[in-house]
């Protein structure tokens, strides 16, 4: 937990230090104990404290800055990331990349079994993951007479079957069905594959979260939940980016030009694909266990060099991104992989999120602040 000093604290909020001690006294800021028996405030509790007063003193301001990186905007019980780290549920999500099943992450995540009593049809469809996804999933829900029953069991099992057939798969695990559809051998390949399914399972209210919340609040089938968060997912600005890191690996090439590619991307004005996510300032934990795995599996001397001169030159990061990109590469998968992975993944979270929205029963119908003409 990070913490601030009292004084530090209360100048922080502008109020006096006898306010700071009412306010733990209150349960609105945690305390601990520090060095020479001084006490430690944290620094979450007092920028949520001073975001509640902002919120009291300018509402419109506020609600306009939420939608981007700003306060929380809706009450979730699935993700949390706090101090660098991603939970699910309460459970570390690197932990459970590690030592669960995508299966047991998905049960956690819905709160319901994954089973389903009957296999998904059988739709076959050419193109990347991707593109194969969105093809079959409208066909999928005209032929599951079930699709908009919204029961959390139903939702659960129609969640099941779209997870399966995005797998190619009639049945039992998802990541197995991957594994076999890429040749892939081993149990250290297997678990690569889970490893990067888990980590890409839910990342809070990120935009494809958003917007499949906002489709299931208008009472939409899972199936259309699922086809809005991939619509979403391949935005360049969101899971998209996996294509654009892909193209920053072709750019460099070999390692020795690395350092002189992202140079040149700086003084052309253009970004740094797959480094730098605002809620990990210390780097995206997601990122950094896919590395880790990708490193087991085959170093990568390219990605190596792409990672140290990010690090050198911006003081960067890698993102999950860039560790799906580096891990597809590892595993010697063809390009789109990474995306395709990334959307499996998510689609978990996605049943997630539309079964913690129809259980509200509410539409999402925010207002718009109207900045056109005046009426005439």
């Amino acid at each position: 937990m990070q913490t601030l000093g009292a004084k530090e604290a209360a100048e922080a909020l502008g109020v006096s230090l006898a306010t700071l001690y009412a306010y733990v006294s209150r349960g609105l800021i945690r305390s601990e104990a520090g060095a020479a028996r001084e006490r430690r405030y944290a620094a979450a509790d007092v920028e949520a404290l001073l975001a509640r007063k902002e919120q009291r003193r300018e509402p419109g301001q506020v609600a306009r800055r939420a939608l981007n990186w700003g306060a929380p905007v809706m009450e979730s019980g699935i993700t949390l990331i706090l101090d660098g780290q991603l939970y699910y549920r309460g459970h570390d999500a690197v932990t459970l990349a590690r030592q669960s099943t995508f299966e047991a992450v998905a049960e956690l995540l819905w709160g319901q079994p994954f089973a389903t009593p009957t296999p998904p049809p059988d739709l076959t469809a050419e193109g990347a993951p991707i593109e194969r996804f969105t093809v079959m999933l409208p066909r999928a829900a005209l032929l599951d007479p079930a699709a908009l029953a919204l029961s959390p069991a139903a939702v659960a099992q129609a969640g099941t079957r779209i997870l399966l057939l995005m797998a190619g798969a009639s049945a039992g695990s998802v990541t197995e069905a991957l594994a076999a559809h890429w040749r892939l051998k081993g149990a250290p390949k297997r678990h690569a594959l889970e490893a990067a399914l888990i980590l890409a399972a839910d990342h809070e209210l990120n935009v494809s979260a958003f917007t499949a919340r906002c489709v299931a609040s208008a009472g939409a089938s899972p199936y259309g939940v699922v086809i809005a968060g991939l619509a979403a997912l391949q935005g360049g600005r969101h899971g998209g980016h996996c294509e654009r890191v892909e193209a920053l690996f072709a750019e460099a090439g070999t390692p020795e030009r690395a350092a002189s590619v992202v140079a040149g991307r700086l003084r052309r004005g253009e970004g740094i694909p797959g480094f730098g996510q605002p809620l990990y300032p210390d780097g995206d934990p997601r990122g950094r266990e896919l590395l880790t795995l990708a490193a087991t599996l085959k170093p990568d001397p390219l990605a190596e060099a792409l990672r140290v001169a990010a690090r050198d030159v911006i003081r960067e990061y890698p993102t999950i991104d860039f560790g799906l990109v580096t891990l597809t590469r590892a595993l010697g998968l063809p390009s789109g992989s990474a995306l395709g992975l990334f959307a499996l993944g998510r689609t978990a979270g996605w049943i997630a999120h539309a079964l913690e929205q129809y259980a509200l029963g509410e539409m999402i119908r925010p207002r718009a602040h109207y900045t056109g003409p005046a009426p005439n």
